[in-house]
């Protein structure tokens, strides 16, 4: 039911209902009805009809934005796998032409990489592709599912604390939270030589008002002065999908070794339709 006919009910319907009573209380009940009783009866099924039609309305009203989220969530997942896509055709684009230089110099090894880059590549496509966005209707069930997936893919152990997102954070933000994560782990598998990770996506402040996420892993760390590297496509890609979430993102060597990713920002709900 549209906004527009609850607008009309919730007009039309009291003036019926208590302009009906009034008038056969009147022309009717006037002698077998004192006012007093009359103005106790008109309040009590004022009350009681108001009730149950305000119930009945923002039933109707959460059902419509219930399923206007989910077309959202959809919508979303299918824009992020358009992107995805465009980015796996330049990505083996690129590696393919790698593969062909080193070929034609006689570079097996680098040849080899180059195939098992193609092969990771090819296996993610294939995961997001396999799993329906009915599959992922909330976030941490998608990032759950997706977190297995990669770990059995990379061998390396991955221990997950997600709090539930769901009805917190619009779709849109959760598209770019989840390709900041899926970013992040990349990295660890193609750098870090990392055997564990670990994944924290919190809600903070008490009331849920900010999230944080951090990323570590027990590799080798990093390098700082590459942050900045015009060719670390990874972390300017990182760095723009928080910076349209308003969140801040730092990285930084642990002292017992490996890295650690955080990323805080805060809430933005997804608004009433």
């Amino acid at each position: 039911m549209s906004l527009r006919t609850l607008k009309l009910l919730a007009i039309i319907l009291p003036t019926l209902i208590i302009g009906g009573f009034e008038y056969i209380r009147h022309e009717f009940l006037l002698d077998e009805l004192s006012m007093e009783a009359g103005n106790v009866y008109i309040t009590v099924l004022t009350l009681f009809l108001s009730y149950l039609f305000a119930s009945w309305m923002f039933r109707s009203i959460r059902r419509t934005n219930e399923r206007l989220a989910a077309e959202q969530s959809k919508r979303a997942v299918y824009e992020e796998r358009e992107r995805m896509a465009q980015e796996l055709h330049d990505n083996i684009a690129q590696i393919l032409f790698f593969l062909n230089v080193q070929l034609k110099k006689g570079q097996i090894q680098e040849a080899r990489s180059a195939v098992s880059e193609i092969d990771h590549h090819l296996r993610q496509a294939i995961f997001n592709l396999r799993t329906a966005p009915e599959e992922g209707a909330t976030f941490g069930t998608r990032l759950s599912t997706w977190l297995d997936e990669w770990s059995g893919i990379t061998g390396i152990a991955v221990e997950q604390k997600v709090d539930e997102f769901q009805q917190s954070v619009a779709p849109a933000e959760e598209v770019k939270l989840f390709a900041i994560i899926r970013e992040a782990f990349t990295n660890i598998r193609k750098h870090s030589q990392a055997d564990h990770a670990s994944i924290e996506l919190q809600l903070i402040n008490g009331a849920g008002t900010d999230w944080v996420l951090r990323i570590s892993d027990n590799g080798i760390g990093f390098d700082p002065s590459m942050i900045g590297g015009t060719n670390r496509y990874g972390m300017t890609f990182m760095r723009k999908h928080a910076a349209e979430m308003g969140a801040a993102l730092t990285i930084q060597n642990l002292s017992q070794g490996g890295t650690e990713l955080i990323v805080s920002g805060p809430v933005k709900r997804s608004e009433p339709q």
